[in-house]
């Protein structure tokens, strides 16, 4: 695999990002190599209990884009929503299949948005999807599926709301 090529796509998809909303909702940026994939991870540190490397932490809650040798075989980018170890979250009491059950719900009402999304999983992947990977479009691709996150990021923000614990 190119790492430096998609390396590359991925930075430059992501400077096209409105830095403004993004600092408005709070959300961080990570484009780097993870697992032998190239990948853009968009997170929030109120979303994890590790602030110093939230990109590793055991408890967290992430949006991420890939591509890697397989999906590059099977002509694909994948995203995923991923919601690790939410019971050990600071603040909150999340039971992790109720925090997806609520999230898939509203999620449904933003389906028309994603490409070949599926919520079909357990609570540890909240929906993935794919859509095909165009080289040609790559940079395009990937600015679209991080502008769809930053979308219904909010809806992160509004269910782990109802999991806060009293007087935190």
């Amino acid at each position: 695999m190119e790492y430096e090529f998609y390396l590359d796509k991925f930075k430059k998809s992501v400077d096209q990002l409105d830095r403004k909303l993004m600092a408005e909702k709070n959300l961080e940026l990570y484009v780097g190599t993870y697992s032998d994939s190239v990948v853009l991870k968009l997170y929030k540190k109120q979303w994890t209990n590790d602030k110093v490397d939230p990109i590793n932490a055991r408890t967290r809650i992430f949006f991420t884009i890939w591509v890697n040798e397989s999906t590059i075989k099977q002509n694909k980018i994948y995203y995923n929503i991923h919601a690790f170890k939410l019971r050990e979250l600071k603040g909150f009491s999340v039971a992790s299949r109720k925090f997806a059950h609520k999230f898939r719900i509203e999620f449904k009402k933003h389906l028309d948005d994603w490409k070949n999304v599926s919520v079909k999983f357990g609570p540890l992947t909240l929906m993935e999807g794919w859509n095909t990977l165009k080289v040609s479009n790559l940079e395009n691709t990937i600015f679209s599926l991080a502008v769809n996150f930053m979308k219904i990021d909010s809806l992160i923000d509004e269910i782990l709301k109802t999991f806060k614990k009293p007087n935190v």
